[in-house]
């Protein structure tokens, strides 16, 4: 494990313990109303208080993107941090929720962390070295298609304007497959996907901070992170389908008939 990858862990372990402080007294925690269906509470922000501290300290020149207090000025290496991603999830007590932090530079992701503080466990990537959790190798699926595969999904409930075309693009998968989850950490169904516990998993309009870490996680567990139309504009869109390669593959065919301008890839 690198020196990196070592500091993120240790804030991601820093974070979780903020959040694991008031998971059993949520009622004591103040939420407040961003925006429709979107919350944010103190915990959130003193989970990334949290995890900017560590970063801080360590390099103090690194860009930051936080979901909280937003973008933070530096050099080409980049933080992207989700200090609790399924915060909905948190204030209702579900226990589906996680920490997320990737560093990116010049672009390229080089590496992902998402903890669950919940349940101990930790998934970590680095590029070309491959995908673990909690130090054990782990590797997507290699389901062959979507017959009897496990997808995982996030309904929109943010901005709901193509919510008809999600609703079709659901059908559209749920027909072969074994099941469709909507557990509410996306964070945490790309690492689902990586450790071959999910075969595939779409999402229309998350935020960088909701899948950088993931996505790496996935790409060095031998799997496919794409735009809706096989590209390699994730970033841009925030429209993800991952997967094993065939069970990716095999997702893009049913998702593209609902794909046009009007839907950015």
């Amino acid at each position: 494990m690198s020196a990196m990858l070592n500091i993120a862990v240790r804030a991601a372990r820093a974070a979780g313990r903020v959040t694991m402080r008031y998971f059993d007294r949520i009622d004591t925690v103040k939420v407040v109303s961003k925006s429709r269906n979107d919350f944010v509470t103190d915990v959130d922000r003193a989970a990334e208080i949290a995890i900017i501290q560590e970063l801080r300290g360590k390099f103090p020149d690194h860009a930051i993107l936080a979901e909280e207090s937003g973008s933070h000025g530096g050099n080409e290496f980049e933080w992207i941090i989700d200090p609790l991603d399924g915060t909905t999830n948190y204030v209702h007590g579900f226990p589906q929720w996680s920490v997320s932090i990737g560093l990116r530079v010049r672009g390229r992701m080089e590496l992902g962390v998402v903890y669950d503080p919940l349940h101990e466990e930790l998934f970590t990537a680095e590029r070309g070295g491959g995908a673990k959790l909690n130090d054990r190798r782990i590797r997507v699926s290699s389901r062959r298609g979507l017959e009897g595969a496990l997808i995982g999904t996030g309904i929109p409930f943010r901005e709901q304007h193509h919510l008809d075309r999600y609703l079709g693009m659901l059908k559209a998968l749920i027909q072969d497959t074994a099941g469709i989850r909507r557990p509410g950490s996306a964070a945490l169904d790309f690492a689902y996907v990586a450790a071959g516990r999910l075969d595939g998993f779409w999402e229309l309009g998350l935020s960088p901070w909701d899948f950088a870490a993931g996505a790496l996680l996935v790409a060095e567990a031998g799997g496919t992170v794409t735009d809706l139309s096989g590209g390699d504009r994730f970033f841009d869109t925030c429209n993800v389908v991952a997967g094993g390669l065939k069970v990716h593959r095999a997702m893009l065919e049913r998702l593209r008939p609902f794909v046009d301008a009007d839907l950015p890839a």
